[in-house]
């Protein structure tokens, strides 16, 4: 399926990184960074399109430019670049409000709002928006962070709607991925007592890992799942 380009945003590390490797077997790869540097390792099958999806004008130029190099053969958008500044919402800086907002919500719609054009000429494709556990549950301390995601299922959901009012004989999905407690980078800056909290949630006994959601999206991608639509799946091993 290598005639079948995927775009995975936030792809140099953590989650990202699991999915671009999995994934490279299957098809060539769009993988998107802020900055080339930040990818320090290789990945086969796969070019680079970097953009600080914080800044609205970088995004939009990024967009500009995955139509205009990929608008032939993209497939699939894997909307998975996300950040979070954890503090109460009293002290939060209004700069990391509009950095999350950005980030994790806006520069998404804006991927979205491409890859529908692009998928509407060919009449196929899939979007899968990385939510989180926490837009259904909440999380203390992560009220901004937790808004950005629920703003995703609901996104993917709408949006799997519209696609088919506005043409009722199409291939393209549009849904969303809420993973668990996932071992990252970002969860191993968690304390112990916050750790052993989740884990008394998860009745798997276990903490996630990365490829855990990349098998899932592997899943998702494939014709396998081609009734799997406008909905939210949850990797989190039953986390309550």
């Amino acid at each position: 399926m290598k005639d079948k380009k995927i775009l995975i945003t936030g792809a140099s590390r953590g989650l990202g990184l699991a999915i671009a490797k999995k994934l490279s077997a299957e098809y060539s790869l769009i993988l998107h960074a802020s900055k080339p540097e930040s990818f320090t390792e290789e990945i086969p099958n796969s070019e680079l399109l970097c953009a600080d999806l914080s800044d609205p004008e970088q995004t939009t130029a990024f967009c500009k430019q995955l139509k205009k190099e990929h608008g032939d053969t993209l497939y699939g958008v894997i909307n998975n670049a996300g950040l979070t500044f954890d503090n109460s919402l009293i002290y939060q800086p209004e700069k990391h409000i509009d950095t999350m907002l950005n980030v994790n919500l806006k520069a998404p719609i804006l991927i979205c709002k491409t890859a529908l054009k692009i998928f509407s000429a060919s009449n196929r494709g899939v979007i899968i928006n990385i939510s989180s556990v926490v837009a259904e549950t909440g999380n203390a301390f992560q009220a901004v962070y937790t808004a950005t995601k629920a703003g995703l299922v609901a996104l993917s959901k709408s949006l799997a709607h519209e696609v088919a009012a506005l043409n009722q004989e199409h291939n393209i999905r549009v849904l969303s991925v809420s993973p668990g407690f996932i071992e990252t980078a970002m969860t191993d800056k968690l304390s112990q007592e916050h750790k052993d909290k989740f884990f008394s949630m998860i009745p798997s006994r276990r903490f996630g890992k990365a490829e855990d959601v990349a098998e899932t999206i592997s899943f998702l991608l494939s014709d396998k799942a081609s009734y799997i639509n406008g909905t939210n799946i949850h990797v989190n091993g039953g986390m309550v």
